[in-house]
């Protein structure tokens, strides 16, 4: 044996060992594995780094970007919140977590489809009175069911997609391709889940148990002219059940409903006023149509999108102590808008301007984020911090980056552009119509998925120039009696083992020189191969570690790892199952 695939061999070992029980980064390790290779000689320095040119590698990063414009703009969170109503049993609401999950998921990356679900989920599992253990990991499922229906569904599509036109020059797959195949596992697998979940998934409490915070801020919110409330009753309006708030009392003009019942139905211009916790004052930012009532906000300088809120506390050194916020001048002075005071869980009952500063009083402050530094060894305040993701959405241009997505779909889907120039494209127009700043669209890429992909494409051009895929592929068919069938299954179930093991992109860029020298020692088409590695090695359910949507859930729905084994086992063996039937019947081996 060439030594050259004996070294490929030890490191494709160790990469895989290293990724399944070293806590270290995917990305340390493979870009570790890489260096052994290019060092030894295995692969060319060039070929190491081809890899972040490849076409789909360069449309994930663009579509963090794309996904970035529209967490910040809200495009879907209060349309979520909207959407998923009030369930009538148990089965209903993981139905309305997971059906439009599962959608979205299909036309964006999972990844941020996950994020932005989550808090929407979490707060409406309260309201509901259902525990987020059954709901967690079935979002995660249906986001992972979603990716497999599209070429933009999942990274690792994009990436199987570059591997197939850089590495045999053949045309890249469509946008609804894999659909033939993925639409078929998505209904099965989500008829699965909503079937077997209540009995397998174990109602447990979260990691991180939120605790009742002291702090209880009185805040006040006006209904702008437009607002899509305008017209429905508190209860419609999802203002009823709030997490960790409770609507007090509605200022309509000269009157005050105290008693506020849940068909009240809301107006222009009426000032609500809640009470709750900070975590809450931010859900209340992110709904269309409601601000801060104190005026002082929209004199502050700087566009409220580059904002954030601000707790700080008011020391016995404030140089307006037992002045009103208005006579203090409070926004002339810091740049800074109050919006609620907390003062030891009592109510204040003044407006904004006329409540008078005392020691100790926490102040919730909308600012630009330079207030801190300014105000971080300051005498006047005892404690200055951030909340954190509190920056205000675009809300109105939400319209706009929908709208963005849509053109993006369309462009790959009927206009037959490239996906990495559709990308580039949406990215583009995200931040040329503010829907998130160029900091923000540099600041959502991650590097970490980037160079992971990178690094195991490097290793996988070393698996192909060193002959161990060759090696392997003969193995495989040898096992098979060169039945392509059978080949076919056995690839499928080794992918499937090793993305639950290491990680799926990293799995996939490892898997495809073995599938194309698989095809070619079979004298066999190669598509059906191709199709399988796509689903195989996205189909990640089993385990937490294989997939940043399962690990994303695992603390907040309070998870062990044999919850994953126990509902994502039986769920893999679906997704084999059916690939292996339905694969060769749309892609045959011999066209």
């Amino acid at each position: 044996m060439d030594w050259h695939i004996v070294v490929t061999f030890l490191v494709l070992s160790g990469v895989i060992c290293s990724l399944t029980f070293l806590r270290a980064g995917a990305d340390t390790i493979l870009m570790g594995g890489l260096t052994i290779l290019v060092v030894t000689g295995v692969i060319p320095a060039e070929d190491a780094i081809a890899g972040f040119a490849n076409e789909g590698l360069i449309a994930v990063a663009f579509l963090f970007v794309v996904s970035e414009g529209i967490r910040q703009t809200g495009g879907f969170a209060f349309t979520g919140q909207q959407m998923l109503g009030r369930p009538k049993s148990l089965t209903d609401a993981q139905a309305r977590v997971m059906l439009p999950s599962a959608v979205l998921s299909a036309f964006l990356n999972n990844t941020p489809v996950v994020a932005m679900m989550m808090p929407i989920i979490s707060d409406w599992a309260k309201k509901m009175r259902i525990s987020v253990s059954h709901l967690m990991l079935p979002l995660s499922y249906a986001a992972i069911l979603g990716g497999l229906c599209t070429l933009v569904g999942t990274s690792t599509t994009l990436v199987v997609d570059g591997l197939l036109q850089h590495q045999t020059h053949r045309p890249g797959l469509s946008m609804f391709e894999i659909a033939w195949v993925g639409i078929p596992i998505m209904i099965i697998g989500l008829i699965y889940l909503l079937i077997f979940s209540r009995w397998l998934l174990p109602e447990r409490k979260p990691a991180i148990t939120p605790m009742d915070d002291p702090r209880e801020y009185t805040v006040e919110m006006i209904v702008e002219p437009g607002c899509p409330l305008i017209g429905k009753t508190i209860e419609q309006a999802g203002l009823r059940h709030l997490a960790g708030m409770y609507l007090m009392e509605i200022d309509r003009k000269d009157d005050v409903i105290a008693a506020v019942s849940s068909n009240e139905r809301l107006e222009a211009n009426d000032q609500l006023v809640f009470v709750g916790i900070v975590e809450s004052v931010i859900d209340l930012q992110k709904i269309p149509g409601l601000k801060p009532a104190t005026d002082q906000l929209f004199k502050l300088s700087g566009p409220r999108s580059e904002r954030c809120l601000i707790e700080a506390v008011v020391s016995d050194s404030f140089r307006f102590i037992n002045m009103s916020i208005r006579t203090a001048k409070f926004r002339s002075n810091y740049n800074a808008a109050v919006i609620a005071v907390a003062r030891n869980g009592q109510r204040i009952n003044k407006k904004i301007g006329d409540i008078e500063l005392q020691r100790g009083d926490t102040l919730l402050i909308e600012a630009h984020p330079s207030f801190i530094d300014q105000q971080r060894n300051s005498r006047e305040f005892f404690l200055v911090s951030q909340v954190e993701d509190s920056t205000p959405p675009r809300h109105e241009r939400a319209w706009i980056a929908r709208t963005i997505l849509l053109a993006m779909i369309l462009m790959v889907a009927i206009a037959n552009i490239k996906m990495i120039v559709a990308a580039m494209v949406a990215a583009g127009l995200m931040t040329a119509t503010r829907c998130c700043s160029a900091t923000e669209a540099k600041r959502s890429i991650d590097w970490g998925v980037l160079i992971t992909i990178a690094a195991g494409l490097g290793i996988g051009r070393a698996i192909e120039n060193s002959g161990a895929a060759t090696l392997i592929a003969s193995s495989f068919t040898g096992m098979a009696n060169n039945s392509p069938l059978a080949v076919l299954a056995i690839l499928s179930l080794i992918t499937l083992v090793l993305t639950n093991l290491i990680t799926a992109k990293a799995t996939a860029t490892l898997i495809f020189p073995i599938a194309v020298a698989t095809a070619a020692t079979l004298n066999v088409d190669l598509m059906p191969f191709v199709i399988t590695i796509t689903i195989s090695a996205a189909a990640c359910f089993a385990t937490p570690i294989g997939y940043q949507t399962n690990l994303m859930v695992f603390g907040p729905g309070g998870y062990k790892y044999a919850d994953y084994l126990r509902i994502g086992g039986p769920l893999t063996l679906i997704v084999w199952l059916m690939t292996v039937i339905i694969v060769p019947l749309a892609w045959p081996f011999n066209p």
